[in-house]
């Protein structure tokens, strides 16, 4: 900002050629000695330190780098994760001999971390399962919609109350009986009494040919 003396606002005759301007204004137009200016607003700062401006440089140069390596390792770990490895689809899947499994009986397999109980049904449980008037069940579904082959019950074998595991050939309807809080399936693995809101899950797969079945678990 700038100053002026008590005396640099007087009239000369200069200034009073420019009578229409303000006097500032003149006195900028009309310099006179009699203008002392205040140098002390005037000073420049100092400028920066070269060595701190360097420091400065480096330490966002490299806080660039690291924030894109970062990014890159993430987009790499994506796109690796959806390529699943030989060993994590081999557990996806689950090829079982079924001749071996006498009709009446069930089998028990692990299945990427769970049970699941495969029965070979008789004629008499097929018959059973399909006499069940589907609109008193709690979860309805008909007896063919769960299985591939009349004879052959693949479901997961967890509860779907709480999710212990039931025993097979056991409860009031000859299917599943769950000792943790009472839930009883039938020989389609619906559920018929007892806490347990819906029926066993059938788990997706197919049979190869007669006696062999692949079970196959989709990847998310």
């Amino acid at each position: 900002m700038v100053g002026f003396s008590s005396d640099s606002l007087a009239p000369t005759h200069n200034i009073g050629l420019m009578s229409g301007l303000p006097a500032t204004l003149a006195a900028v137009k009309n310099p006179t000695p009699k203008i002392v200016y205040d140098e002390h607003n005037h000073e420049r700062c100092p400028p920066g330190d070269p060595s701190k401006r360097a420091f400065a440089d480096f330490v966002l140069t490299g806080g660039r780098v690291v924030f894109a390596s970062l990014i890159r390792l993430l987009i790499l770990k994506f796109v690796l994760s959806m390529f699943a490895s030989k060993d994590v689809l081999a557990l996806a899947s689950l090829e079982c001999d079924l001749s071996s499994i006498e009709p009446g009986s069930t089998v028990t397999v692990k299945w990427h971390g769970k049970p699941v109980f495969i029965w070979h049904r008789t004629e008499e449980d097929i018959k059973l399962a399909h006499s069940v008037d589907i609109h008193s069940l709690r979860d309805p579904e008909e007896a063919a919609a769960r299985v591939k082959k009349p004879e052959w019950l693949v479901v997961v074998g967890v509860c779907t109350h709480l999710g212990c595991i039931p025993l097979p050939n056991a409860g009031d309807f000859g299917g599943w009986f769950c000792p943790c809080h009472g839930s009883h399936y039938d020989i389609s693995g619906r559920i018929r009494k007892g806490p347990a809101p819906y029926n066993l899950v059938v788990p997706p797969y197919i049979f190869l040919d007669e006696n062999k079945l692949l079970g196959e678990h989709v990847l998310r």
